[in-house]
């Protein structure tokens, strides 16, 4: 039986005729961008995360440079990054001139080591961003003492962990602003790119709105040299219908990974990724031996028609375009690279098709 790595027409099919009547709606109303779609959207989106500011954009990467210039980083400043995540993090600030500082990860959850991001701080650091890796949460409590004992802001990347929660608290609401992407893949996806940044500060809200439209206000009067980083109207309609579904959608994800480790906990050589209260599963990744072993897996997998996929097989600080920084170790975040699959986790995923992504696992480990 093959099973896909992602389904999106298995999830968005039910919704079709909502879908089209949102689509309807705003083709109908003549207003594309920053109209009352998004207006409403961003007043959910802020509600769920808990912060009185919600700012529609144009993709999870746009969201992150916009939180970057809005806090002032530029040349000269140094903002602390894992190396083991997605390379938007860490482009994003090398594309406001400013320096990533590649922090190495935590084996128990992928995400931010705040004791090795201690050892990396000078005085050119502005800012620290922890990524809530694969829909668990970073330890906040621990980045933002780190934070406050040197005056550096803190930015949540929460692109994989919509609607995840800390101590009872929504991602969003954890550090100075946070950032998060609607990519079709993602727990909340639109059908195309989008992305948010909320803040419960008045200030970086009111330069996020400026910059998000070219730095004008009003019309053609340029107060500072922003972007285009507008959310179409179109998909934050398109959002208003699927965000509906996204507490059942995360439920579910939980009951898949309850299977996944029930099945797999015996399994030899098989590292299963850590269970906390609060995760949502946008990724269920589990780590084998060595690369040697994980390809072998992969390729296994890959003829059986189980879909898979290696979040990430670089880490960031050893990418090309990062070779003329200061070199800045993160052995963990290598060994990762070289050990970590990730399963299908979706939540139109049926319990039959886990149990075939399971067997097939174990006869691996039997062999």
């Amino acid at each position: 039986m093959a099973v896909p790595l992602l389904d999106v027409p298995a999830q968005n099919g039910p919704l079709e005729s909502e879908l089209q009547a949102a689509f309807l709606r705003v083709l109908q109303s003549g207003r594309y961008i920053l109209g009352p779609e998004v207006q409403a959207f961003e007043e959910e989106m802020a509600a769920d995360c808990g912060v009185p500011h919600a700012i529609g954009v144009s993709s999870g990467t746009d969201a992150l440079l916009l939180a970057l210039m809005s806090i002032g980083i530029g040349p000269d400043d140094e903002v602390l990054c894992p190396s083991f995540t997605f390379f938007a993090t860490a482009g994003s600030i090398a594309r406001t001139g400013a320096t990533p500082v590649f922090v190495d990860s935590r084996e128990d959850t992928f995400n931010i080591d705040v004791a090795d991001a201690a050892t990396k701080i000078t005085p050119r650091t502005r800012a620290i961003i922890p990524v809530h890796l694969f829909g668990g949460t970073a330890d906040m409590d621990a980045v933002n003492a780190l934070a406050n004992t040197h005056s550096l802001k803190v930015i949540e990347d929460a692109a994989q962990a919509q609607g995840a929660r800390l101590q009872g608290k929504p991602v969003g609401s954890l550090g100075d602003c946070a950032t998060f992407s609607f990519y079709p893949t993602k727990n909340l996806g639109a059908l195309g790119d989008a992305g948010m940044f909320v803040t419960a500060h008045d200030d970086l809200a009111q330069r996020a709105r400026l910059l998000r439209n070219h730095g004008a206000k009003p019309k053609y009067h340029h107060e500072a040299v922003g972007g285009n980083f507008r959310l179409d109207e179109l998909q934050a309609a398109f959002l208003r219908v699927k965000r509906t579904q996204l507490k059942g959608w995360i439920d579910r994800r939980i009951t898949n990974a309850a299977q996944y480790r029930k099945q797999l906990e015996n399994v030899p050589g098989l590292i299963l990724p850590q269970e906390a209260v609060g995760h949502t599963w946008n990724q269920f990744t589990i780590r084998l031996e060595n690369r040697e072993c994980r390809d072998a897996l992969a390729s296994r997998l890959r003829e059986t028609g189980i879909g898979h996929e290696i979040y990430y097989p670089e880490a960031l600080h050893v990418q090309p375009c990062f070779a003329t920084h200061k070199p800045t170790p993160c052995p963990v975040a290598e060994q990762l690279s070289g050990q970590v699959l990730s399963l299908p986790i979706y939540p139109e995923l049926h319990p039959t098709q886990i149990e075939e992504v399971c067997s097939q696992i174990e006869s691996f480990a039997r062999a």
